[in-house]
């Protein structure tokens, strides 16, 4: 059986870590890393967990501290952590690297994005490189006009300022259009006026349509035809490639066709567009790019492109592919999350419980924390699974490394309950430290009336506790003082009724309501703090009377 000391210290650190409140499951894990034949006795070793966790919440953080360095000393050793980086990228010359991020401006940015585009930049910044942000909005029936905006912004705050320049391709029609002339001109593409069964039928069987020998002067007048005369679905440009390709996906793709949508940037000024595989090959030759990092799924789209690069005699840059992340319950689609917002069910892109940039960036998340999980991952062709906790609990233990030693502490309590306190001693403030590792101290003015949690009220009703920093009462029939000793009692936040009226919007939806120390209302909208026992919290909104806060995270 496993010795009550050895609970004991995992639970003090576990509680001494997590200002005052331990986790059973993490006491239980440290115990099974130490002795795997713990996981046969989880039944029988449970209640003497949390018995002991009850035990030791009820010490003060100063004598956990003190008792933990007589037991367990490692726990305050600096360790070095040795943190991921990227690895060398193939072909890759300082100061010469380009790279780009091209989303469809269908919204912003959202984690998905994150990933790949931190990884571009972070290898930009490696080098001393370029970053290009790409909108492509030649689909004109999958734009979200306000993304024009809301791309290069997110962006620009995720990669912190990293983005060198923004090129929109609907913009660079003409370009488009000079290459498929040129390619027609050379006899390696051709106007194909088939109807799009017939054309996959005979693609099927490995034979070319009529159109593909036409002479390049037929094909010319049917490309400017294309302008003019085609509806839509009459004609569209294809590269010759393979008639015999072993990947029917491959033969003759197609690269322009003709669309009458109103396009929401260009509105009518064009109806011919490029599709996705022309318009990235072109893009990426005449930007310079030298590397690309996508998902694995466009790697036929390589080969695909690999034929106009052979064509035109340009040079295929390095790509690199990373596996598909799949996020099981969180719903990353700016299309399905548009009508949601439209609809009023969210308040818009930033609203605390999706999982877009906007939302984060606004409770609180810093732009190292994506960052650091993407260089972790780094660039891998495996597919990975992750579950919202997984992905949660890891970018949290990033972003939790940032604001741990900047952001400084003040007390919350929600749904408060006043105590009338009887012979309460004539202590007119209370000093403490704004930060464990700061010097600094806060002023609190202590009120004859003050308010704690209703949660730990109730919970500790008939007990003797202790205010945190402050003195002992006991929660009888009367609030009565006590004494200022340190005890092994539950020690429990507090404000006086110097205080100012505070809401957490919680991630889940709701809030959290109650009173924060009036320290907080020297705060400035974007500041991030930490509510003691509460979490990271950003300012979001000051009004008149009340502080509105976004949580991010424990």
């Amino acid at each position: 059986m496993v010795s009550s000391a050895l609970i004991r210290k995992y639970a003090m650190a576990n509680a001494f870590q997590h200002e005052g409140r331990a986790n059973a499951g993490a006491v239980l894990g440290k115990l099974i890393a130490e002795d795997a034949s713990v996981k046969a006795k989880i039944k029988e070793i449970m209640p003497e967990i949390q018995k002991v966790i009850k035990e030791v919440e009820k010490i003060k953080q100063e004598d956990k501290e003190k008792e933990l360095k007589k037991t367990y000393p490692e726990l305050f050793e600096k360790k070095e952590v040795e943190e991921k980086v990227l690895k060398e990228l193939p072909n890759a010359e300082n100061g010469k690297v380009i790279m780009r991020m091209a989303p469809s401006p269908s919204g912003p940015l959202h984690i998905g994005h994150a990933i790949v585009l931190s990884l571009n930049s972070e290898y930009c910044r490696k080098y001393k490189g370029k970053l290009i942000i790409r909108i492509e909005d030649t689909n004109s029936d999958n734009i979200y006009p306000p993304a024009y905006e809301q791309i290069p912004e997110d962006a620009n705050w995720l990669t912190k300022n990293n983005v060198a320049q923004v090129i929109i391709q609907s913009d660079r029609m003409k370009s488009y259009y000079k290459c498929a002339e040129e390619v027609i001109k050379m006899g390696e593409a051709y106007v194909c006026t088939c109807p799009s069964e017939k054309w996959h039928d005979l693609m099927v069987k490995k034979i070319a349509c009529p159109c593909r020998d036409l002479s390049i002067e037929k094909n010319l007048d049917r490309w400017k035809k294309m302008f003019s005369e085609f509806k839509e679905g009459d004609a569209v440009v294809r590269i010759k490639t393979d008639i015999e390709h072993k990947n029917p996906a491959m033969r003759d793709w197609p690269a322009l066709r003709i669309n009458d949508s109103e396009h929401p940037r260009q509105k009518k000024k064009y109806r011919v567009w490029p599709l996705m595989n022309f318009s990235v090959a072109v893009d990426d030759h005449e930007q310079g790019m030298t590397h690309t990092i996508r998902g694995k799924d466009h790697m036929d789209n390589e080969k695909k492109q690999l034929f106009l690069y052979e064509k035109m005699g340009w040079k295929m840059p390095t790509n690199l592919y990373i596996g598909r992340i799949q996020f099981e319950d969180i719903a990353v689609s700016c299309s399905k999350t548009r009508p949601l917002i439209e609809s009023g069910q969210f308040s818009g892109w930033d609203d605390i419980r999706l999982p877009f940039l906007q939302a984060l960036k606004r409770r609180g998340y810093q732009p190292d924390a994506f960052i650091k999980y993407a260089v972790e991952l780094g660039v891998t062709e495996n597919d990975k699974h992750v579950s919202g906790d997984e992905f949660f609990e890891k970018l949290n233990s990033f972003n939790r490394r940032i604001l741990d030693s900047v952001s400084d502490r003040y007390f919350f309590v929600a749904n408060p309950v006043a105590l009338d306190i009887e012979n309460m001693p004539d202590i007119k403030t209370a000093k403490l430290k704004i930060h464990p590792e700061k010097k600094e101290t806060r002023t609190i003015k202590v009120t004859k009336k003050l308010f704690v949690p209703e949660h730990d009220y109730k919970e500790n009703k008939g007990k003797e506790i202790g205010l945190k920093d402050l003195f002992n009462v006991k929660l009888g029939k009367k609030v009565e003082y006590t004494d200022n000793e340190v005890k092994e009692i539950p020690h429990i936040q507090w404000v006086s009724e110097d205080n100012v009226q505070a809401e957490i919007m919680m991630p889940a939806g709701g809030s959290l309501k109650g009173l924060a120390e009036a320290n907080a209302k020297k705060l400035k909208v974007g500041d991030i703090i930490q509510f003691e026992r509460i979490g990271f919290v950003r300012l979001d909104e000051k009004l008149k009377d009340k502080l509105i806060f976004y949580y991010g995270h424990k």
